[in-house]
């Protein structure tokens, strides 16, 4: 069944009503009317309670396994013979067990958990070949172009372009699409970008407030293209590549830091949150992500106010490469190389004392690289980093609760991938993706822990992946742009990717909304730190303007729903296959389809009308929006 953990519904009788209500500001193409009739207006409940709500998180999900569509495999979609990768005749080289036949809800639920959830030919081929075989295709698939040659090859490399230019509209082109009118540069490589976005939540850098002179959106960019690159690469070397990156540099200071002169010590910034945010947390763990406690009871520290001042020292005398000269009519201009290049040493800006932290001591005199060196093979090798960063990938892309040994597992192949090698995370997210806590609903059974909140905007990105979406435009300024004057992304959702408010994420990992069953249980919700009145009005609305109409230059491609939109049941059915993988329970499925089934389907604009309705009532739907 699914979970009381992170769902606050109300009675069958107000969900059904507040459904029922939202179908028909969607066939109306209305204004999002927020009467009390509507779901989450001030006069209602609201169907997920906002944080600190404090309202009724014992009911049961919706979509138990009482009530869970079952959707079994049509055949299709790929060779299931002996040789295929991931076929049942196969073993999960992962698992070291027979692996399972795959249903359609199953292939769609891991491609959720793997990207952004389902279309029917992405089904087709997670059937065909397997889930492993085909994460497997996915882990193979090259780097096309990067983010930064895309800038260049669109033209925002050009000396006078504004900072911003081009940043958005291109990673915004990555995480919904990454498809090109060009094939060299088509690359549909969605696990990679599902990859870079939970990375993104954990190094966090942001451009928010990110102040770098002009051309900050190649060194945002170039952040990015780090975080693709050793998606399935190895954590030290993206350790290093993004403690030298611009971005980075400017956003905790590392840029610029010099050793200690009269009436200064070295900046602090980076010293502490290397530590705290993007190695080894808080506290000592023990080798399942659970805290080690003292002979009190208490949490140990991992470390001090004199380990950040030693390691302080280690990051001083780096800056951005200045030495990128060209004219000034060149496609790339200088500056915008700076932004995209590591930053480079100046030794005699470099601390030459003795450096001591975490047990470490670098000796005086040690030059500015070979400490560089030394502090990040001590963060890589301590004990906390591989499950400090197990448990929060697993919580950005399965659950928000792992089970200790779930967390583990996947520790342990941090440690060693089964050939020696410490740090490789494509096999840490295949191992993290394939785990049978992962999967322990793809034959069915139940928990009462497991789950997590869609955030707003991999829901976004899920339905542009679903339905195709595509920009209409060819225009430089215009395409992938999902903004316009009445249309801010990150108000409506209250999110936006590389756009946190803080270097703590959009969320804390062990957030647990107040006053509510989830902390009554001693469970997490990080994602519920988003959620409150105005963010549930607000999604009901801003997925009917983007179902209905798209986002500005973005539109998608509902052709396969059209070709249902006469027959109700059957679409409401393939939505819920693609975007909640069969999870609406028999009511919720219910209500939609007896909503779907009385709207006229005579005509196109009619029938258009009930494939909004079913993708809008499914995307606000309790079963959809925290994920299993």
């Amino acid at each position: 069944m699914q979970s009381v953990v992170f769902k606050a519904v109300t009675h069958t009788t107000s969900k059904l009503a507040a459904l029922t209500a939202a179908a028909s500001v969607t066939a109306c193409g209305g204004g999002g009317d927020m009467s009390s009739d509507a779901p989450g207006s001030a006069n209602r409940q609201n169907s997920v309670t906002p944080c600190g709500g404090g309202g009724d998180m014992n009911t049961g999900w919706p979509g138990s396994a009482n009530g869970q569509n079952s959707v079994t495999a049509c055949g299709g979609g790929g060779d299931m013979s002996s040789d295929a990768p991931g076929s049942a005749n196969r073993q999960n080289s992962v698992l070291g067990q027979p692996a399972q036949t795959v249903t359609e809800a199953a292939a769609s639920r891991f491609l959720g958990h793997a990207a952004w959830g389902g279309n029917p030919s992405a089904v087709d081929e997670v059937i065909g070949w397997g889930m492993e075989g085909w994460l497997d295709a996915q882990l193979a698939l090259p780097i096309k172009e990067t983010f930064v040659e895309w800038l260049v090859r669109r033209g925002y490399g050009k000396k006078g372009n504004s900072s911003s230019q081009g940043l958005y509209p291109g990673l915004w082109r990555r995480l919904m699409s990454n498809l090109d009118p060009d094939p060299q540069f088509s690359n549909n490589d969605a696990v990679r970008q599902r990859m870079a976005l939970a990375l993104s939540e954990f190094f966090v850098c942001s451009f928010d407030k990110l102040i770098t002179g002009g051309y900050g959106q190649f060194a945002m960019a170039y952040y990015w293209d780090i975080l693709e690159k050793h998606a399935f690469g190895n954590f030290r070397a993206l350790l290093e590549d993004v403690t030298l990156n611009p971005a980075m540099g400017f956003f905790l200071n590392t840029r610029g830091n010099t050793k200690a002169t009269p009436g200064r010590v070295p900046d602090q910034n980076y010293a502490r949150e290397v530590m705290q945010l993007f190695s080894i947390g808080l506290h000592d763990l023990n080798p399942d992500g659970t805290e080690k406690k003292d002979a009190q009871g208490q949490p140990i520290k991992t470390y001090t106010n004199e380990d950040i001042e030693g390691l302080s020292k280690v990051f001083t005398g780096w800056n951005t490469d200045g030495s990128f000269k060209t004219a000034d009519d060149a496609v790339f201009w200088g500056y915008g190389q700076t932004m995209a290049n590591p930053m480079v040493l100046n030794e005699s800006l470099h601390s030459p004392e003795e450096k001591k932290f975490l047990d470490t001591v670098i000796p005086a005199g040690t030059n500015g690289k070979d400490s560089l060196k030394i502090a990040l093979n001590a963060l890589f090798n301590h004990a906390n980093t591989g499950p400090f960063f197990a448990k929060q990938m697993i919580q950005r892309l399965v659950t928000s609760n792992p089970s200790p040994a779930y967390v583990q597992r996947v520790a342990q192949v941090f440690a060693n991938n089964g050939q020696g090698t410490r740090g490789d995370l494509k096999a840490v997210f295949k191992a993290l993706l394939l785990d049978p806590e992962a999967r322990q609903f793809d034959q069915g059974g139940s928990s009462n822990s497991f789950g997590k909140l869609r955030e707003p905007m991999v829901r976004l990105i899920q339905w542009a992946r679903t339905f195709s979406a595509t920009s209409v435009s060819v225009e430089k300024d215009k395409e992938w742009e999902i903004y316009n004057p009445f249309i801010h992304v990150e108000s409506e959702l209250g999110q936006k990717p590389m756009f946190a408010p803080s270097v703590f994420n959009f969320f804390r990992p062990g957030y647990v909304p107040p006053n509510s069953g989830v902390a009554a249980q001693g469970l997490q919700a990080p994602e519920f730190q988003l959620v409150h009145e105005s963010s549930v009005v607000g999604w009901v609305n801003f997925a009917q303007q983007f179902v209905a109409g798209g986002v500005a230059d973005v539109k998608p491609n509902y052709a396969r729903e059209l070709a249902l939109a006469q027959d109700a049941a059957a679409l409401v059915q393939h939505v819920d296959l693609l975007l909640a993988a069969g999870s609406l329970s028999d009511s919720t499925r219910r209500l939609i389809t007896e909503a779907v089934s009385a709207m006229p389907a005579q005509t196109p604009a009619q029938q258009r009308q009930r494939v909004n309705a079913a993708v809008h009532l499914t995307l606000c739907s309790p079963e959809y929006l925290v994920a299993v």
